[in-house]
């Protein structure tokens, strides 16, 4: 793909950005407040005189019903596009953000923050004070017989991130200035996303979706890590990135996607190699790599997706080495009174289609939100390591060939606590601890027991009079009210 299409895309997406902006100023606070109450008292699926979506005298829905509205089905859900690309999570899944009407166009904005300090035990392990973060900005509106949307996610990584890592023990994966960069996570990019979406209902059940991102996630894994529910506060990558999610910064991804009922398939054409050193840039390069996924999404609170790719030229250390990948993934939400629950259990898988070698990486989170203010969270990963990560952050010798040399099994546990700050902010401050299994072949580099700790504030907007999204509120009242009829409340 060449350079005309990327900056069209761009252009596109700015300019769709920048027409709503002009539009009408950003409403105050109270004003803010009282459109997402408006939202809050509107929600799909309700018959309410004036509310999108209820059906009166003759007039039916549209396929701008689902616009900004907590969903009640599968098409619905995608139709909201709050995740990365164009990944899902269970309907169920509660999404925090600020949201507004300008004229014809729907307005929203998310964001998750994190300053951390941390701290690591072994030889190879290091301390760091930075910050990861990302925000999204998204518009949309009715065009023609379908809904269009224009979104923009970005970061500040490259600056909060400092000398092109933070310390993660046993992250490899990524490189910098042909040098492997090992036990440290690289920054996101500067711009992660930027993307246009058009989405078509072909009847009630049915849906055709179309993705063209300059810089984008395309169709493979679930929502990457720093965008899924069950990882929203940890504030660190995951050692199996590169064999589930890392795809989620590509240049170049355009996806196509059709949903009917509670299945989705799924398309993606997109370049292959990862984003180089320079964070601050979008990168560019033509269509060399595909991906296809298919979704399902069963329940309200259930989403499980298979994907399968073949990604060119990934690794600049590795330049002449094409790539498969395989990830399959559960995932289950479960809303309850003044609380949430959302768990992915993920499996990723490379083999390298110039001399076979396999990895394999597991995944299991889980995040609770419990008595409005509280988090509890677990992480659980068994990943693959190769040879290149006995070298350190050393120049790989000639002929070097990249092998498995064992699993390494990470244990995290965290905490925070929600605190009012800022209006319309979520603040909360946070502790985790990670421990790690480590292979025979890597104890005498790091030691038996290794350990890390990070100290956080984390930061997220959220709208409306209550600290909840729209749908876990109108939830938690209905949990009230059906209390007796339904003790346990919504089924799973």
């Amino acid at each position: 793909m060449k350079f005309g299409y990327k900056w069209i895309v761009a252009i596109v997406v700015a300019a769709s950005i920048a027409s709503v902006a002009q539009t009408q100023e950003i409403p105050s606070p109270d004003r803010a407040e009282e459109v997402a109450d408006q939202h809050q008292g509107c929600m799909a699926g309700m018959k309410m005189p004036g509310c999108p979506g209820t059906k009166t005298q003759g007039k039916q829905h549209d396929d701008s019903d689902s616009m900004g509205m907590q969903p009640e089905d599968f098409v619905q859900s995608i139709l909201s596009h709050t995740g990365s690309g164009t990944s899902v999570e269970p309907v169920s899944t509660p999404v925090p953000m600020l949201m507004s009407m300008k004229g014809s166009w729907m307005l929203m904005f998310h964001a998750n923050i994190f300053v951390l300090d941390e701290q690591q035990s072994s030889a190879r392990g290091g301390d760091k004070f930075f910050s990861t973060n990302w925000f999204m900005t998204m518009a949309q509106r009715k065009l023609g017989p379908g809904v269009f949307t224009a979104r923009a996610m970005l970061s500040l990584e490259p600056a909060s991130v400092t000398n092109r890592r933070y310390p993660l023990l046993f992250q490899q994966g990524e490189s910098a200035f042909g040098v492997p960069i090992a036990d440290g996570q690289h920054p996101h990019d500067f711009i992660m996303e930027l993307a246009a979406l058009y989405d078509l209902k072909l009847g009630e059940k049915s849906l055709l979706s179309f993705y063209f991102a300059a810089t984008g996630d395309p169709a493979i894994g679930p929502a990457a890590y720093a965008h899924r529910a069950s990882a929203f506060e940890n504030p660190v990558g995951t050692l199996g990135h590169h064999q589930e999610d890392s795809t989620h910064i590509a240049a170049d991804v355009v996806t196509v996607g059709f949903t009917h009922g509670i299945a989705r398939i799924e398309a993606s054409g997109f370049h292959g190699r990862e984003p180089d050193e320079f964070r601050w840039e979008i990168d560019q390069g033509k269509i060399d790599s595909w991906s296809t996924r298919l979704t399902v999404e069963p329940r309200k609170n259930w989403s499980g997706q298979y994907s399968y790719a073949r990604i060119a030229s990934p690794e600049a250390v590795f330049s002449s080495e094409n790539q498969e990948r395989m990830t399959a993934s559960v995932m289950y939400n479960r809303p309850f009174h003044e609380g949430n629950w959302a768990n992915t259990l993920l499996w990723g898988r490379t083999r390298s289609l110039q001399d076979n070698s396999i990895f394999n990486s597991y995944l299991f989170e889980s995040t609770a939100r419990f008595r409005v203010r509280n988090y509890a969270w677990t992480r659980i990963e068994s990943a693959e390591r190769s040879n290149e990560l006995i070298l350190g952050e050393n120049p790989l010798p000639p002929g070097f060939q990249e092998q498995p040399i064992g699993q390494v099994q990470a244990y995290t546990l965290g905490y925070d606590r929600d605190i009012d700050l800022v209006q319309h902010l979520a603040s909360a401050i946070g502790a985790q601890v990670t421990t790690y299994g480590v292979p025979g072949s890597l104890k005498t580099i790091y030691g038996a027991r290794p350990v890390g700790v990070a100290v956080f504030v984390r930061l997220r907007p959220f709208s409306g009079r209550a600290r909840w999204p729209a749908s876990v509120n109108r939830w938690a009242q209905g949990h009230k009210d059906s209390r007796a009829r339904r003790p346990d409340g919504e089924p799973g």
